[in-house]
């Protein structure tokens, strides 16, 4: 397998921790090598299905989960799935990627149960650096990961998180912030926290992670 971007292999302890012990079956939604999955099973010991676009990463991941479905997303892989089948779906940084993402949680809304909670992470593109470059740079700093990832095709605001999930009828759970100083990890970024005081807070958020859950 050919080296893979960091950001999208690595374990995500911040997803796992607000996922509810007794949630016993969970679809990750770009699951990628099967990381976050093989977290999820061990804390939850629940069953685990997988979404992934990349051939490779997906056949990895098979190793780990209970099934995994390689293919695109937005051609229609959840059609395929009934309605009520899920107790959780995860969309970790995916959601900014998509051409549709309102589709695809409309679509989430329907294969969760009820009082299904849909968990995504989404970069937060009012972070300083974006205005930094934008007003004093003059340009928009593509980059190989992070906010500025140049294969993001969406671009979210904590208003515009709300705005997506409130086009269904999901019920706000929490939205937790994420802050950093630099996008890389680095030991600056412990300082972020000092900074991120009112009215600046949302200028050193650099991802927020919005837990919904399904309301009928």
């Amino acid at each position: 397998m050919k080296k893979l971007n960091p950001s999208y292999i690595g374990q995500r302890n911040d997803i796992v921790k607000l996922i509810p012990n007794n949630v016993s079956k969970i679809l990750d939604i770009g699951c990628s090598i099967g990381t976050l999955g093989r977290q999820l099973k061990s804390k939850n010991n629940a069953y685990i299905a997988g979404i992934e676009k990349s051939r490779a990463m997906g056949k990895e991941a098979s190793k780990y989960l209970d099934k995994v479905f390689i293919g695109d997303i937005e051609d229609g892989m959840l059609n395929n799935i009934d309605d009520h089948e899920f107790d959780c779906v995860i969309l970790a940084d995916v959601l900014e990627h998509l051409k549709n993402p309102w589709k695809i949680v409309s679509h989430c809304y329907r294969i969760l149960k009820n009082d299904g909670l849909i968990i995504a992470s989404i970069p937060n593109v009012k972070h300083y650096s974006t205005i930094y470059n934008l007003v004093f740079k003059g340009y928009w700093p593509y980059r190989d990961r992070g906010i500025h990832d140049k294969t993001h095709l969406r671009f979210f605001t904590k208003k515009n998180v709300r705005k997506l999930f409130e086009q269904e009828n999901f019920k706000k759970n929490r939205i937790v912030a994420n802050y950093r100083i630099i996008e890389k990890p680095s030991k600056i970024n412990k300082y972020s926290r000092i900074l991120s005081i009112f009215p600046l807070r949302s200028f050193f958020v650099f991802q927020y992670i919005a837990v919904y859950q399904k309301s009928v």
